[in-house]
């Protein structure tokens, strides 16, 4: 067992619940995980590209963690699983190798106005250097139109980049039937399934998937490791020049500890993930009919079910979500305004904006994100708080003196 919140001790001895629900954001590292990791550091500590006893051992670390992320993900074989720095690696990697490798066939790339920006500022620089990108719009809420998706398809499509559950609303996208379009259409498919990987259940083959992105830290494990899962055939460039590590597609040496918590915390996820999304199934619904009962002018964002159970995105009217966020930490409660990636801006969200949300109820967004530990009381502790944030923060409004404001949506 282990806890991703705690109380913090306050002056005079007092204690303040501590409530972490920016899970989206990164996790906390599980006690299995951590006890996965620890030989890692000072008895297997060798180079797994070391060709003695000391890096055989660590090698096989490596090997162990690779089959295991592999089995998660239904991969044909192992090693079409190649290790990197995070999901914004593997991105880059995915669209900017296969961009290049097969440039002579076509230079045109489609992806989502709602992608990550790991994804988007990939596309961007390709755009720079010659290739048409295609961004596809999304309905209200957050799907891509297969129908859309089609109709842009030309002659000279090479890769179709598609997140399988966005980052800020937590839509789950219709990822088999996009896979099944690309293939038909002998056009490589990308998936960016970092938020995906232990909310639903990933399947490479069945899904039609050439290449797909995960992360170690989203699902419990360290932070610093991700994965590309590249399909053997795939035609793909290196990002990365170095050594003869990964096949000699990667180069760098292997950050072996990590490695190892990742492949743990991926057999963890895979074990436990009908346990956990049913229980964030109740635990979503007790919050949202809590929030609902007691604060008015809300609008839920994101699909009604077509949804991973662990992230709510709720717009509040007539205030700003920074103010929320900043007072809910005052009370230790951790939520975002949207992705942590992009944290520092005050633009309101592109993946709100993409689905047609109004800008000034864009910017009183907030995401919860759940972690697989919290309780109802957790829940209880948060609703009070916020009812109480929101309703201060609407009384010194000016929108809510001008008399703004529309029924829950």
């Amino acid at each position: 067992m282990f806890w991703c919140y705690h109380m913090v001790k306050l002056k005079k001895g007092t204690n303040m619940r501590k409530v972490y629900l920016d899970n989206a954001a990164t996790t906390c590292v599980s006690n299995e995980v951590i006890n996965e990791m620890m030989p890692c550091f000072n008895t297997i500590f060798g180079n797994p590209s070391s060709l003695h006893s000391y890096g055989r051992e660590a090698a096989g670390v490596v090997d162990r963690a690779r089959d295991r992320i592999a089995k998660a993900i239904n991969a044909e074989h192992s090693n079409e699983i190649y290790f990197t720095s995070g999901g914004t690696e593997a991105d880059n990697w995915a669209i900017k190798g296969i961009a290049h490798a097969n440039k002579e066939k076509g230079k045109h790339i489609i992806t989502s106005q709602i992608e990550h920006h790991a994804v988007l500022e990939a596309c961007k620089e390709l755009e720079s250097e010659g290739f048409e990108v295609t961004y596809l719009p999304v309905d209200e809420y957050g799907v891509v139109s297969i129908a859309e998706l089609m109709h842009n398809i030309r002659k000279d499509t090479i890769l179709i980049s598609i997140m399988a559950v966005n980052n800020e609303v937590g839509t789950i996208q219709n990822i088999k039937a996009i896979g099944m379009t690309a293939k038909e259409k002998n056009i490589y498919y990308h998936v960016d399934a970092v938020q995906a990987l232990g909310a639903v259940k990933l399947d490479v083959q069945d899904m039609q998937i050439d290449a797909m992105s995960i992360s170690s830290h989203k699902i419990y494990g360290p932070k610093g490791v991700g994965a590309l899962y590249i399909r053997n055939g795939v035609k793909i460039n290196p990002l990365i020049a170095g050594g003869n590590q990964e096949r000699r597609k990667r180069g760098g040496t292997l950050n072996v500890p990590a490695i190892a918590g990742f492949g743990k915390a991926c057999e963890i996820a895979n074990r436990d993930l009908f346990i956990n999304a049913q229980k964030l199934k109740a635990i979503r619904h007790y919050f949202l009919q809590q929030i609902e009962e007691k604060i008015p002018y809300i609008h839920v964002n994101g699909h009604p079910y077509q949804k991973i159970q662990g992230t709510v995105n709720i717009s509040f009217e007539m205030i700003e979500g920074e103010s929320i966020l900043l007072m809910l930490d005052m009370r230790g409660i951790c939520v975002s305004t949207g992705s942590a990636c992009t944290s520092g801006t005050l633009e309101p969200s592109h993946v709100l904006k993409a689905m047609g949300i109004d800008d000034a109820i864009a910017q009183g967004s907030i995401r919860f994100s759940f972690p697989k530990s919290i309780s109802k009381e957790d829940v209880d502790y948060v609703v009070e708080n916020l009812v109480e944030v929101v309703e201060k923060l609407r009384s010194i409004s000016p929108l809510t003196k001008a008399g703004r404001g529309k029924k829950n949506v």
